[in-house]
């Protein structure tokens, strides 16, 4: 969220406008009678367009900044529930910029994205005077220096009072991006204040979760009021889970298998009310009873399923070792397992594993003997159960 970006921007050695966040009307009235003066009421969710939405509110007096939190707090923005508002000292801008670093996937590398004409309007000035937006690509063996800083800051055209100030910040902003391990780092507005005192009066960053293990303190930047509770009940579990709108669950092992195992069903979910799927979960290589029924539990518990398509490829872990995974997943969930499994096996040991499920004679479980087919039929029964 922007406070916490801003947190750590200015642990990293970047000026920014911190204020206080609070999650109720009379934290924020309290909170803009010790700022004395005029303030700013900003939803703090994570989302863009707070400001188009409602979400931010300038307050003249404490009772304004009261009347604006009760208004924002509870209100929805792009499907996030406002749970805490940060009151700022108003600190106007005299000209507003933008600056970010970026992952650039495409070339696989980094890029500086920098605008003086930017600001809360950044997109539609890319739209209407692309040149203004300068894109600068960052070397990964080299980073940003001094001198790429001062190329940086040149090449976007920062106003000459300003550049000493726009060359520690794009350092700064550099060192927060490395050192926390993030994809995206931004600034808008990168605002220069009276007094020409340059300053970040918003920010943003995304932070990448491979990087989890080398940062135990990012675990507090998690909005879990905002996360799905089956996505939250996946990640405890360890489970590679996405929710989707769907009706028909998927289950395979191998993220390439379960993206084709998507696409599949929703193509035969046409010719059956246009069912779709349910979701994303990727077991991996250890399918072994727990497993399974970890993944069961989370999917079955999704209201809107209605059917589960388990589609695995034996490698590794052999397709008996995945019969016996479902079987002993079955047992574990006993009552709580209510919808019917469509079950698809090829692979290593692939007869077995389809002679212990025919031994099982399960009553929620039918075997297919290919993917299509398999779709077809859990496609079939979740339209029956809809």
């Amino acid at each position: 969220m922007e406070y916490q970006a801003k947190e750590l921007f200015a642990k990293h050695g970047a000026r920014a406008t911190l204020g206080v966040v609070v999650e109720s009307a009379d934290e924020a009235r309290k909170a803009a009678e010790d700022f004395g003066g005029v303030t700013v009421i900003k939803a703090q969710v994570q989302a863009g367009g707070r400001g188009k939405a409602g979400g931010v509110k300038i307050a003249k007096t404490a009772d304004e900044a009261q009347e604006h939190a009760a208004a924002i707090l509870g209100m929805d923005i792009k499907g996030h529930t406002v749970h805490r508002v940060l009151v700022t000292p108003a600190t106007p801008p005299q000209e507003e910029y933008y600056f970010s670093y970026l992952l650039d996937r495409s070339n696989r590398s980094y890029l500086c994205i920098a605008s003086v004409e930017g600001g809360v309007e950044i997109e539609e000035v890319a739209k209407t005077n692309p040149d203004a937006v300068k894109q600068i690509p960052i070397d990964p063996s080299t980073g940003v220096d001094d001198a790429k800083a001062r190329s940086i800051v040149e090449e976007a055209g920062f106003p000459a009072e300003l550049r000493d100030q726009a060359v520690e910040m794009a350092k700064a902003l550099w060192t927060a991006f490395v050192e926390e391990d993030a994809t995206l780092v931004e600034v808008n507005p990168l605002a220069k204040l009276e007094g020409d005192v340059l300053e970040a009066l918003d920010g943003k960053m995304s932070l990448d979760d491979n990087a989890d293990f080398r940062h135990e303190e990012h675990a507090q930047y998690e909005d879990k009021d905002a996360a799905d509770p089956l996505e939250a009940k996946a990640k405890a579990k360890g489970l590679n889970y996405v929710k989707l709108d769907g009706q028909v669950g998927i289950i395979g092992n191998g993220a390439g298998l379960v993206m084709s195992t998507l696409d599949v069903v929703a193509y035969a979910g046409e010719a059956h009310g246009g069912v779709k799927p349910a979701n994303f979960l990727d077991i991996g290589g250890g399918a072994n009873a727990q497993v399974m029924a970890d993944g069961l539990d989370v999917i079955l518990n999704d209201d809107q399923v209605k059917s589960v398509f388990v589609n695995v490829f034996g490698g590794i872990t052999s397709c008996d070792a995945v019969a016996n995974g479902i079987a002993g997943a079955l047992e574990i969930l006993g009552d709580d397992a209510t919808k019917p499994l469509v079950v698809r096996l090829d692979g290593n040991n692939v007869e077995e594993g389809r002679r212990i499920l025919n031994e099982l004679n399960h009553p929620l479980v039918s075997l297919e003997e290919t993917m299509d087919g398999a779709a077809d039929k859990a496609a079939e029964l979740a339209h029956a159960a809809k």
